[in-house]
């Protein structure tokens, strides 16, 4: 049996990742091999694991049985690895890890990359997108998130919180009046940020709140390209501390009503309380908060 343990493992696989190809990408290998591996290892059981279609691969009965057995195998050895590692003066692994792309050249990320340095015998892979990233369906390790946590079937750590301003082109802003209350700003042209509300909620030194909608003539998908369009001149948002600070140090941008606050933005990492690389991630959540601006 030793020698098809391996054949398990890609099977397994193939059904964490929904498709040959999906698990071909996930461990390295080509379609053709993985689909050959759980071939052979049908051959050997004399039964069929997988029902087989152009688009997708279901369980047999068979199949859901051995799934689960093999499941709790690879469970298990995941488990001796994480506390062999625990063990270890120096941690052994890989862990995936997404997170927003407008904190490619963040704090956040230089904290990722003094991890990186300090365990030279871990394997980091980030993937930067504003799109929020499933963790058990796109198989990741670790989510960092920004925002409020709503979704409490996930371990958590809070990371920290980031200040946000709000801004305009300076060659915008020079054109058109000095508002003075919020409401002022319900004329000028807004860019959008797909992933929040359409209004944006401003408090007054007074602690007065004000929720200003605005027009807005653009809307992206990007916190990195809602900041070069907003240096563009195309009219007034939201946007995180360090890129506002950024774009003003160039005197691409100004602050508008820096009286007026707005929410900070949290940070979290998130990753599920079955993961397989369990005392790997909490090595990382912990160093990454500890550093995290400091």
């Amino acid at each position: 049996m030793i020698e098809h343990l391996r054949h398990m493992a890609i099977f397994a696989s193939v059904v964490d990742e929904g498709s040959f190809r999906a698990a071909a990408k996930a461990i390295g290998l080509a379609p053709s091999r993985v689909s050959e591996t759980v071939s052979d290892l049908e051959s050997y059981l004399g039964v069929t694991l997988l029902y087989r279609t152009t688009r997708k691969i279901a369980l047999t009965n068979e199949g859901r049985m051995f799934y689960a057995r093999v499941a709790e195998m690879l469970r298990s050895a995941e488990i001796g690895l994480n506390e062999l590692n625990a063990l270890s003066l120096e941690p052994v692994g890989a862990l995936r890890v997404s997170m927003p792309a407008f904190m490619s050249t963040s704090a956040l990320a230089t904290a990722i990359a003094e991890f990186v340095q300090q365990h030279p015998q871990v394997a980091i892979s980030v993937s930067y997108t504003d799109e929020r990233k499933d963790l058990l369906e796109d198989g990741f390790d670790v989510n960092i998130r920004v925002g409020w946590l709503d979704d409490s079937s996930m371990m958590s750590r809070k990371l920290g919180e980031s200040d946000r301003a709000l801004v305009a082109g300076a060659k915008y802003a020079s054109i058109r009046p000095q508002p003075t209350h919020p409401s002022d700003l319900e004329s000028w042209d807004w860019l959008r940020y797909k992933y929040r509300p359409d209004h944006t909620t401003l408090k007054g030194p007074e602690g007065e709140t004000v929720k200003v909608l605005g027009q807005a003539r653009l809307e992206v998908d990007s916190i990195d390209a809602l900041h070069h369009f907003t240096c563009q001149n195309l009219g007034v948002t939201v946007l995180p501390e360090h890129l506002a600070a950024r774009g003003e140090a160039k005197g691409e941008l100004v602050r508008i009503l820096p009286d007026w606050g707005l929410i900070p933005i949290g940070f979290f990492a998130v990753w599920p309380d079955t993961s397989r690389r369990e005392s790997l991630t909490l090595l990382f959540v912990r160093f990454v908060a500890e550093h995290y601006g400091s």
